[in-house]
């Protein structure tokens, strides 16, 4: 129900807006624009999810070496004691524990190629304990936004893009983005359990949060040891290192145990391709549906209007040029990352602007796109609460990214 009122409305604003552009203004091009962009998007949608084909096979076949190899189960054991308590329902030996960790672990390395498909086999596992195909269950809508809340340790891609773009020190956000995802996670993991009525209290729960605080800060220590030029390309190798080490050890153990590795890849690799195929329709009515919403210009008459109502408080409204970066992330990632790019073209790559949307475009994630791929790939239209929470980790991300960005790099 939520993703037929957000498709409808996205449109229905559209062509009213377009309508009045075009009746009052006389704005002969509005609607040429519109349906351009409708042809366009339905065409990127086709070629991510065709992008996505090779990642998804490459990915899904090294976890099927790791599911006959054993390794899956290893990494299941590890993460059981913690998973029981945010996912009640998933038994404690079902195989979706290990995918789901390897999907949130890739996220949290910043490399989203290797997670998104990962991310699909996972929801493929939960979707076989739904009773109620076309409606997501509580496993399913907390595994959805703890993607969503978008957990970075290593913003590898901003990092990058900042780079291109002649910034002094593209690793200068790293801290940044690291605490507004972190703010960002931990609010959407609350929503979710407040929604389901998981206690976060549990002393298990409790052991986890705060030895993974003490890890991450103990990481932050060192990073803050280097130079910040250092930062990125140490970044880079170390992710690299891990998800090798990561693959050598499936492929190992398999062999260890006398597992055909290429037969195991190979049956892997099919069923990336059979899920790339099916999530192609929902990614096209999701992504045309806010570029005909971006195009008829309501994204602009919202950030006009945020601007003079921030500029009649009396606050600063330096920040509200980094809005459209933090106001499209959570309906597009290359609408998000492009917004990004023309902001730090037009104010510069180390301006307060700059910085700050590269705070905004790593601190969560895309939450219309995953959920259109993620529960599009098992059929689900009946989301629940899952859109309000991914929506509310959002923005805890983007308002964390403001007053961060203040306090890391003035205006």
């Amino acid at each position: 129900m939520v993703l037929n009122f957000i498709f409808a409305a996205f449109f229905l604003t559209g062509f009213l807006f377009a309508l009045c552009q075009w009746a009052l203004y006389g704005n002969q091009e509005i609607f040429p624009a519109m349906l351009e962009s409708t042809f366009t998007t339905s065409k990127l949608a086709f070629e991510i999810s065709l992008f996505l084909t090779g990642g998804m096979c490459l990915w899904l076949g090294i976890m099927k070496i790791g599911e006959r190899g054993g390794a899956v189960n290893i990494l299941a054991r590890l993460v059981r004691p913690l998973f029981r308590r945010l996912f009640p329902e998933i038994p404690a030996d079902h195989p979706a524990h290990a995918s789901m960790l390897m999907n949130i672990s890739a996220n949290m390395l910043g490399l989203d190629n290797a997670a998104t498909p990962l991310g699909l086999k996972a929801m493929q596992e939960l979707q076989t304990l739904n009773p109620e195909k076309d409606r997501a269950t509580n496993s399913q809508i907390m595994f959805l936004v703890l993607n969503t809340s978008g957990l970075t340790l290593i913003p590898i891609s901003v990092m990058i893009y900042r780079s291109q773009l002649g910034a002094s020190n593209p690793a200068d956000v790293f801290l940044p983005i690291l605490l507004a995802t972190a703010f960002s996670t931990l609010v959407g993991l609350i929503a979710v359990s407040f929604c389901q009525k998981i206690k976060l209290y549990d002393p298990v729960i409790m052991a986890w949060l705060l030895g993974i605080g003490g890890a991450l800060f103990t990481a932050l220590w060192g990073l803050q040891q280097l130079p910040q030029d250092q930062i990125a390309a140490l970044s880079r190798s170390w992710s690299a290192f891990i998800i090798f080490a990561l693959i050598s050890s499936f492929i190992g153990l398999a062999l260890f145990r006398k597992v055909n590795v290429y037969d195991a890849f190979i049956d892997g690799a099919k069923d990336g391709f059979s899920v790339a195929t099916r999530i192609i329709p929902y990614l096209v009515a999701i992504l045309v549906a806010i570029a005909v919403f971006r195009t008829a210009g309501v994204m602009d008459i919202l950030l006009n209007g945020l601007k003079t109502g921030v500029a009649a408080t009396g606050l600063p409204t330096d920040w509200v040029e980094a809005m459209p970066t933090g106001l499209m992330k959570p309906l597009s990632g290359a609408g998000a990352r492009g917004m990004m790019i023309d902001a730090m073209e037009t104010h510069g790559a180390d301006s307060f602007v700059g910085r700050l949307v590269s705070t905004m475009q790593g601190s969560t994630d895309t939450t219309f796109f995953v959920l259109a791929v993620y529960f599009g790939s098992v059929g689900i239209k009946r989301t629940r609460h899952a859109v309000g929470c991914g929506l509310l980790a959002d923005a805890a991300g983007i308002t964390a990214a403001i007053f961060i960005a203040y306090l890391f790099f003035g205006a």
